[in-house]
């Protein structure tokens, strides 16, 4: 099991998360989208999400300002973290707005202002476990899907809280974080996607 578990560290990397919590929301209200909708957004969300944060890491690998997709470095975390805020808010802007995809929208936002505080956070030196933020905005994301669509999904609920636990062990295995930081990583992760539950549940 140990030699598999970083294995989990890349599967679940944060870069990942918006696109997993877009194909649950398609998955989870697909009678209300086309074929056509929802190719269209997954599109956006990889080039926004992953394919443009990606280009711009290499870039500043190449420049020596990162040396890990895994970003341990507490000072390696705030020129990514100022872009993921900068992409997120053309997203929910332009692309992914209120009125076209309200769940989704504050799945998001919510994302943002967590992003915000993992970023406020780095100029005291504290650092959080983003792996960790990201799957406990998802599992709480589609907790709301659940409560929202009144649809019985107990079962994903589960599976993610399990991986919650196997990412929790990879982080500690591979000695990224401690213990406190995976907890305030959840912690980030999950305040703002419950406080926004106000707004659209």
């Amino acid at each position: 099991m140990k030699k598999i578990l970083p294995f989990f560290s890349y599967l679940f990397h944060p870069i990942f998360i918006p696109l997993l919590g877009t194909v649950l929301y398609l998955l989870f209200n697909e009678n209300y989208f086309t074929i056509e909708q929802s190719y269209l957004v997954l599109f956006q969300i990889l080039i926004i999400t992953i394919f443009l944060p990606m280009a711009f890491f290499y870039l500043l690998k190449t420049f020596g300002k990162v040396d890990s997709i895994m970003l341990s470095d507490v000072n390696q975390r705030k020129i990514p973290l100022l872009l993921q805020m900068a992409l997120t808010s053309v997203l929910i802007t332009q692309s992914i707005t209120v009125e076209r995809f309200p769940e989704l929208f504050f799945f998001f936002f919510a994302g943002l202002i967590t992003t915000f505080i993992a970023f406020v956070l780095l100029f005291f030196k504290v650092k959080s476990s983003i792996h960790m933020i990201g799957i406990s905005a998802l599992s709480f994301f589609v907790i709301g899907l659940s409560m929202h669509n009144q649809i019985n999904i107990i079962y994903t609920i589960a599976t993610l809280f399990f991986f919650t636990g196997i990412i929790a062990s990879s982080r500690l295995y591979m000695k990224a974080h401690t213990m406190t930081e995976l907890i305030l990583g959840y912690i980030i992760g999950m305040v703002p996607q419950i406080g926004i539950w106000y707004f659209w549940l």
